[in-house]
């Protein structure tokens, strides 16, 4: 055996003693590396309005407050959270909406479609 040949086979064999030779395994024979997990959002809570007339949007949560609008009947909207305000048919709540439109809607007129927690 050379000298050369004799230099290769000892290296070679205290390459696979050391371990050092795994790192020699093409990149294709390697597992995958795991995806970064998903973090899902949280899906804002829904209602629906169930109201026969346009439901009025209000400044805060009273019959009395500022008029800011009104949703149609069936309409599906976004609700932030809900709070105690003036009793409308006897139901005291009123949902904050949500989505970034301002105003509040009578609790007594929307279906909830996912539960709703309290304003803080």
């Amino acid at each position: 055996m050379s000298v050369r040949r004799a230099a290769a086979v000892g290296a070679s064999a205290l390459l696979v003693a050391s371990g050092t030779l795994l790192a020699a395994v093409p990149a294709s024979a390697q597992a995958p590396a795991a995806a970064p997990a998903a973090v899902a959002k949280p899906v804002p809570p829904k209602g629906k309005v169930v109201s026969r007339l346009p439901l009025s949007i209000r400044e805060r949560p009273a019959q009395a407050a500022k008029y800011l609008g009104a949703l149609k009947p069936g309409t599906v909207v976004e609700l932030a959270c809900k709070k105690h305000g003036s009793n409308v048919d006897g139901n005291d709540l009123w949902y904050l909406l949500g989505n970034g439109k301002p105003g509040y809607v009578a609790a007594r007129y929307v279906q909830n479609l996912s539960p709703v927690p309290l304003c803080k």
